[in-house]
């Protein structure tokens, strides 16, 4: 069982987009109990020296990720404990807390809200404080991203920026351009790891069909470590 704190609900089943835009949300809820709400304020304090009493985020960016994982079920499965695996030990070095996003897309386009949107994941080093995350199913040779999940891409981006004042709209692969940038928090210079998702095309075509939301550039590579 779990629970969902008073300050983090998740509003009714299925939610409509603004903007006339027909898809449903459907809300799948991972578990946040009160063991995920102390890691995660314990992973705020401990990573970036963010002290607060909810592990609420103000959403600055929106980062485009594929999960390598083949259906949505593995993928809520991968995301729903609270603890991170033991089979990720590079990570775990850096914090209990299990990896998430707030939002999953299926493969068939389908959208899928795990948390909510204002409450802090762990799914990009550095910029977790500040990020809204999305998790595409695939991404494998065998299950390349599609375009469906390219719509339901470009349909989430579009509706979180009518929410949220979002600057930046980026891919997995170009985290580490914002090291020495004011948003970047990590405290340790060797808490890194190699990224390629979402693959340059797929973010191309999100970048390109959003291009009037006018976001701002991805810093060029301050700091290669």
């Amino acid at each position: 069982m779990f629970k969902m704190k008073k300050y983090i609900p998740i509003i009714g089943t299925l939610f409509f987009f603004s903007c006339s835009v027909s898809n449903k949300i459907i809300d799948k809820p991972i578990i946040f109990d009160d063991e995920r709400e102390m890691l995660s304020l314990q992973y705020l304090s401990e990573r970036y020296g963010i002290e607060k009493e909810v592990p609420t985020i103000t959403p600055k960016m929106i980062v485009l990720h594929w999960t390598s994982i083949p259906d949505f079920q593995n993928t809520f499965e991968a995301f729903k404990q609270t603890k991170i695996s033991d089979r990720r030990p590079n990570i775990k070095s850096s914090g209990e807390l299990n990896v998430s996003s707030q939002f999953v897309v299926d493969q068939d386009g389908t959208i899928y809200r795990l948390m909510n949107e204002t409450t802090m994941a762990r799914h990009v080093i550095g910029l977790n404080h500040c990020a809204i995350g999305i998790e595409n199913v695939g991404g494998t040779k065998e299950t390349p991203l599609t375009k469906a999940q390219l719509k339901s891409n470009i349909k989430l981006v579009k509706y979180l920026s009518s929410k949220y004042n979002i600057d930046y709209l980026i891919g997995h692969y170009e985290y580490t351009n914002f090291v020495g940038h004011e948003l970047w928090l990590e405290k340790d210079p060797n808490y890194r790891t190699t990224k390629t998702d979402p693959g340059k095309d797929f973010l191309d075509g999100v970048k390109k069909a959003t291009k009037k939301l006018n976001f701002k550039q991805t810093p060029q590579i301050q700091n290669s470590k």
